[in-house]
């Protein structure tokens, strides 16, 4: 390896380094929300960009609903309803990603601030 190579090495390296670094501090962090509603009205707002784990609660048609927020997903911890089919459902993390628990009247969407959603011409 001559000191040609080890130059155009080097240079690699170091472009490569910059471009990582360019991109963590231009990361653009897309605010994101849920938006919890009780019979179409909305009751809470949960910021989920908050770090850990974090639990709250909604008053239900069939008593409270928990709701569980980590790492930017959220997810219907446990309620009060024959099937339970909402606490089935899992932990949502996208804007086109909605939990409805018909039982309990109570609708958990994600609000995506950054994204948008339809173009019209």
């Amino acid at each position: 390896m001559n000191k040609s190579d080890t130059k155009l090495v080097l240079l690699l390296l170091s472009l490569s380094i910059i471009s990582i670094l360019c991109i963590f501090v231009f990361r653009n962090e897309n605010p994101k929300s849920a938006l919890v509603y009780y019979e179409n009205e909305l009751v809470l707002k949960i910021d989920l960009n908050l770090d850990g784990t974090h639990e709250y609660k909604v008053d239900g048609y069939n008593g409270d609903v928990v709701i569980k927020t980590k790492n930017g997903k959220i997810k219907v911890e446990e309620e009060d309803s024959p099937l339970h089919i909402c606490s089935r459902q899992g932990w949502i993390d996208e804007s086109y990603e909605v939990i409805v628990c018909l039982p309990n009247k109570i609708v958990i969407k994600i609000e995506d601030e950054k994204e948008i959603d339809t173009v019209v011409k």
